[in-house]
């Protein structure tokens, strides 16, 4: 007898993820679909774009538009999409800011470092808040309850010169993966992390299309390019899939070989 395929199957699974418009985020929902779930993702301002990703991701799959900033605008977006499918049982935390400009630390403005701890940290709080919250109230499927993946950085790991906000934010986020991994463990969730390095994405375009910061960025990478938004993806959907099941609070480096770190 043949032995069946070894897939990454997501079938019966309901999916939220944030930031789903462009680049990792995008790439994962349309791998998401491709895995058999029903996907929800939010977009901010790119609606366009949300169409888009939604129409070639299938009919299981729809934006919603929310500015992801605090408790409330996750309370609304959980909502949003039990609403639409009754239960959640993957979230990726993928949305977020990265001001391109580099500001030294102590000309940085109060607006500036609110706003990106606002959207990346308080943002990443409200939707988790909510989705655990909606997670605990349903069956489990197999032996887990719910899966949640933060996307942070290697910013987050090693910290990144004159963008003290992002990393600050980045490095909160993997200290939540450790926090809630045992936190949430008796209940069935499991929370971990994908930490990815430079990405070929509409944020990054600017600073791998100068010539100067270009040539820096390629020399940090042994593997000696940045990714592509998929292979970002790839390791989300594992982390979601029936092969990580006894796997919860890692950090899964993503990044070419450029910050060797847990």
């Amino acid at each position: 007898m043949k032995p069946s395929a070894v897939t990454l199957s997501l079938d019966g699974h309901i999916a939220l993820v944030t930031g789903g418009s462009r680049g990792i985020g995008a790439a994962t929902v349309k791998l998401f679909a491709q895995a058999g779930a029903k996907v929800a993702f939010s977009y901010r301002s790119a609606a366009e774009q949300a169409q888009r990703v939604a129409a070639e991701s299938g009919p299981n799959c729809f934006a919603v538009k929310a500015d992801l900033t605090g408790d409330e605008s996750g309370r609304e977006l959980v909502a949003a999409v039990l609403q639409r499918f009754s239960r959640l049982d993957a979230v990726v935390i993928n949305h977020g800011v990265w001001p391109a400009e580099g500001v030294p630390v102590d000309q940085m403005t109060e607006e500036q470092w609110g706003r990106t701890l606002a959207v990346n940290l308080d943002g990443a709080f409200g939707v988790v808040k909510h989705a655990v919250a909606a997670m605990k109230r349903q069956k489990k499927l197999g032996p887990v309850r719910g899966r949640i993946v933060f996307v942070s950085s290697t910013a987050g790991q090693r910290g990144e010169a004159f963008h003290c906000d992002y990393a600050a934010s980045k490095g909160a986020l993997i200290s939540m993966t450790k926090g809630l991994a045992t936190e949430l463990a008796e209940d069935g969730i499991l929370v971990n992390c994908v930490a990815p390095g430079w990405v070929r994405t509409d944020m990054a375009e600017p600073a791998l299309n100068e010539p100067a910061s270009r040539d820096v960025i390629f020399r940090a990478i042994p593997l000696g390019r940045v990714a592509e938004p998929e292979e970002v993806a790839g390791p989300i959907l594992f982390l979601c899939s029936q092969h990580a099941g006894f796997i919860t609070g890692e950090i899964l480096n993503v990044n070419g070989g450029a910050v060797l770190v847990g």
